[in-house]
């Protein structure tokens, strides 16, 4: 028995919208994160970005569990002695760009390198309702409906 490569020219491409309101923001980014790699799939290749292209919607109506609302933060450096600095999750959600924080939850669940980098490549987030890729008619995935715990009820 031979095992079974896909050659990056073999691969299919979906693209998959996802809508994130109410549905707890690690397990969104769980769900994301195997289908950016294609883990999903029975041709999963590890070397190969066979994933899907996926959609977030509603990113900014996103959960958190517990008190990661008000008490995560979020690092980053500015490269200058003594330039750190940080945000909560509540301040990024509140702020600009509440898509952020749905990003770098995705991101982090990727492993880091090239390759990941491109699969990144294929991971649209947008804070409201609405989107520029209904040309691509995406297939409506509900990870809400998935498992009782996707879900944020109160």
């Amino acid at each position: 028995m031979n095992t079974f490569s896909q050659k990056p020219a073999d691969v299919q491409k979906k693209w998959v919208l996802i809508d994130a309101e109410g549905v707890v923001l690690g397990r969104l980014a769980a769900v994301v994160a195997s289908r950016l790699r294609g883990k999903h799939k029975p041709t999963f290749t590890p070397h190969v970005d066979d994933g899907d292209n996926v959609i977030i919607i509603n990113a900014g109506k996103v959960k958190l569990t517990g008190r990661k609302y008000n008490d995560k933060k979020y690092y980053w450096h500015t490269g200058h002695p003594g330039g750190i600095k940080e945000r909560t999750a509540r301040q990024i959600i509140e702020g600009r760009f509440p898509e952020r924080v749905v990003q770098k939850a995705v991101q982090r669940m990727l492993p880091e390198g090239p390759l990941a980098r491109q699969q990144l490549r294929n991971l649209r987030v947008y804070a409201g309702s609405e989107h520029p890729h209904e040309a691509q008619s995406p297939e409506v995935l509900d990870v809400a409906a998935m498992n009782s715990k996707n879900k944020r009820v109160a």
